[in-house]
């Protein structure tokens, strides 16, 4: 699906359609990972180099710590010998971080100044909501020549099916959960499981489907305590002692619930979650009497080696992304659909969160207590 306008290239090598496929007339292009790490970053970036060095002579130039490196002209060169084992390896050899061109009065100048001094015909950003709607910004700006590909654990991107990092962080659950299981049947006890997912429950909702959890709590359903207090004792009353609730970190109460504390605010606008999963134990076990426990799983759930699934997909993503460059298809984002891999609008991508959809919701209650 190419994108829309006319395609604006600020230095050596002015697009015309297609590439040619001479290794000699090879571009310059550079990568970046932003926002939060998660597995599969660096198949990913395993992905563009291998298409773009083996099938199009590219010279590849990574940028470090995501848009900070843009900003202060930071890279490292990249070839296919620097990617050799990094497929299965989690993080980013790249770095990353939550910096953005407009928390600096001259961000942009300098990213604009950067890509000249390094001669970059395009830029390939994975990252994350945030990191791609600076993308989106920058495109529209006409500040460079972009191309996205989605990353993130949390799946919250719209205009993909997937993100890639959501599979492994949903096995990564799925697993702790199943070891949940036995110590909480063991001392007949109620276990809360708190999970990453600060706009929507994608991770929640699967791992809980996965793992055979009693409820559910997302950050699209507010939720009564009272009401799952009262479902977990009428459990009990048949004879099942032990239960796992799991809790997305963005889970938020009903009005007339609970009063849980305003979160506060990081350096980059993002509210500061954690700590609902304390919250809702403290109040199932003083409402029922039940021995409660509360895990919180934190980054375990985005660090590691990524799945089958993701390794897969990030290599596809990269290879997809690449070619886009080479189209001269700038303003996209590579994206799933249909089992196929579609270009899509980076102001599409970026424009609204995808919430976890109803019909898998309610497959989900269906298995509450």
């Amino acid at each position: 699906m190419p994108s829309t306008g006319a395609i604006r290239v600020h230095n050596r090598h002015p697009l015309q359609g297609p590439q040619t496929e001479d290794k000699g007339c090879g571009m310059r292009l550079g990568v970046l990972t932003g926002g939060g790490d998660c597995p599969g970053l660096n198949a990913a970036i395993r992905g563009v180099v291998r298409k773009a060095e083996r099938d199009h002579g590219d010279e590849i130039v990574g940028f470090l710590d995501g848009w900070r490196g843009v900003i202060e002209g930071d890279t490292m060169p990249l070839d296919i010998s620097a990617l050799r084992g990094t497929l299965p390896r989690g993080g980013t050899i790249l770095g990353t971080s939550r910096v953005h061109p407009w928390m600096q009065d001259d961000g942009v100048e300098r990213i604009e100044r950067t890509l000249a001094e390094k001669e970059i015909d395009a830029l390939v950003v994975i990252g994350g909501e945030g990191t791609l709607s600076c993308a989106s910004r920058l495109h529209d700006d006409g500040v460079a020549n972009l191309v996205g590909v989605p990353k993130t654990i949390d799946n919250d991107i719209g205009a993909t099916e997937m993100t890639f990092g959501f599979m492994t962080a949903v096995d990564i659950v799925t697993e702790a959960i199943d070891r949940l299981h036995t110590t909480a049947e063991s001392h007949d006890r109620v276990m809360v499981v708190e999970v990453m997912g600060r706009h929507v429950g994608h991770i929640a909702t699967w791992a809980g489907i996965a793992g055979g959890a009693t409820i559910t709590l997302i950050p699209e359903e507010p939720f009564d305590v009272q009401e799952v207090a009262d479902a977990l004792r009428r459990r009990h009353a048949r004879g099942r002692f032990a239960s796992i609730v799991v809790v997305a970190e963005g889970a938020r109460p009903a009005p007339g619930s609970i009063v849980v504390p305003e979160p506060e605010i990081d350096v980059y606008g993002h509210e500061v979650l954690g700590g609902i999963g304390s919250i809702v134990a403290r109040e199932i076990e003083q409402r029922t009497g039940f021995e409660t426990r509360v895990t919180v799983l934190g980054h375990v759930q985005r660090g590691g080696t990524p799945s089958a699934f993701d390794r897969v997909l990030c290599t596809w993503y990269g290879v997809a992304a690449t070619e886009a460059v080479h189209d001269g298809d700038f303003g996209i984002m590579v994206a799933l659909r249909d089992a196929k891999v579609v270009r899509v609008p980076l102001a599409q991508a970026v424009g609204e969160l995808k919430l976890v959809e109803p019909d898998l919701w309610k497959v989900a209650k269906t298995f509450f207590a």
